[in-house]
């Protein structure tokens, strides 16, 4: 047999039976004998004989392919949600190209110009810290091709989305610094264009006024990764303003607040506890380990997967559609509690 790629004819040619045959072989038809199939599996393993992809795709008007569009591929968080989603897609018979914003919204509208090039069968996306404008995802919608947002979604955009309680997980994150007896908590928060950053505000705001604490407004700061919250740090200490307690954005944000807090002298939980968001790996390697809230990465990358294959099979890009709310718990530890 020739050298190269097998082809359903190769296969034919070999054993002297026809194309039609060893295709419904493959296939396991109960029309075809076992010795004929276990003749055409035996030279197809043996040839490493592989389908032709762009032949299905054409067959079946699908490409089997789904298009992943994620901010930054080094965040403990957005790599569990892509180890989701590979395996609902994998065990579907799904292939999935991973695209990175890099936070950038040029480089996204790029990213989703290239997954509609490569005829993928649906989209799932997480905005980047930057996107103020959608029009490129109205595109992807003029096209019928399906789209899931998770984490960081689009407000008033409809589409499905999966996100966990952004709102409820920082209000109880809050309440737990509360209850330990702080009383000048700030919050390091995320861009103001996110949803995510917002709702993560508003939990805060609501345990803190639950509470009668009147926050002050130098205690709020934009600060959403290590190098802002070390320059927050600074600026807070340098103006004098008397902190004992953080609830951060995210874990990088906590972790840059908490070393820079350690590096002038604080101790941490005794002076200034310290909560963080998203539970990634840093929480565990830090001393003393981080309190985080736990996103569940990984249950987000698997459900929406679920949502978005649920389109593409039932060929339906239109209304009503599922938003799926996953609850996240707060793992305590040491950065807390005394």
């Amino acid at each position: 047999m020739k050298s190269g790629l097998i082809t359903i004819k190769d296969i034919a040619r070999e054993l002297k039976i026809s194309p039609s045959t060893v295709s419904r072989a493959l296939k396991n038809h109960p029309d075809i004998s076992k010795e004929t199939k276990k003749a055409v599996n035996e030279l197809a393993q043996k040839s490493n004989y592989q389908p032709n992809a762009v032949a299905l795709s054409l067959k079946q008007r699908r490409s089997n392919t789904i298009g992943v569009i994620i901010p930054e591929i080094v965040h403990y968080f957005f790599s569990s949600v892509i180890s989701g989603i590979e395996d609902v897609a994998y065990d579907s018979g799904f292939n999935v190209i991973i695209c990175q914003s890099n936070e950038m919204y040029a480089r996204e509208v790029v990213n989703t110009r290239t997954l509609l090039a490569n005829r993928v069968d649906g989209i799932l996306v997480s905005i980047s810290k930057e996107t103020q404008n959608f029009d490129h995802f109205y595109k992807v919608r003029e096209n019928e091709v399906p789209l899931v947002f998770y984490d960081r979604v689009v407000p008033g955009f409809e589409a499905d989305q999966v996100i966990v309680d952004d709102f409820d997980a920082a209000y109880r994150a809050t309440r737990h610094l509360i209850e330990g007896g702080r009383k000048k908590i700030a919050h390091f928060s995320g861009p103001k264009n996110l949803l995510i950053s917002q709702n993560r505000k508003d939990g805060y705001l609501k345990a803190m006024n639950e509470a009668r604490i009147q926050v002050k407004n130098e205690w709020i700061v934009e600060a959403d990764n290590f190098e802002k919250a070390r320059i927050a740090i600074i600026n807070l200490l340098e103006e004098k303003t008397e902190i004992d307690g953080l609830f951060a954005v995210n874990d990088l944000t906590a972790v840059g607040a908490m070393q820079t807090l350690q590096k002038r002298g604080f101790k941490i939980p005794g002076e200034i506890a310290i909560v963080g968001f998203s539970d990634g790996r840093l929480s565990g390697i830090t001393d003393p380990a981080l309190t985080s809230v736990d996103q569940h990465g990984y249950e987000m990358g698997t459900v929406a997967t679920e949502l978005l294959l649920k389109r593409i099979l039932a060929n339906k890009y239109v209304a009503p559609f599922e938003t799926k709310i996953l609850n996240a718990n707060l793992i305590v530890r040491g950065s807390s509690v005394v």
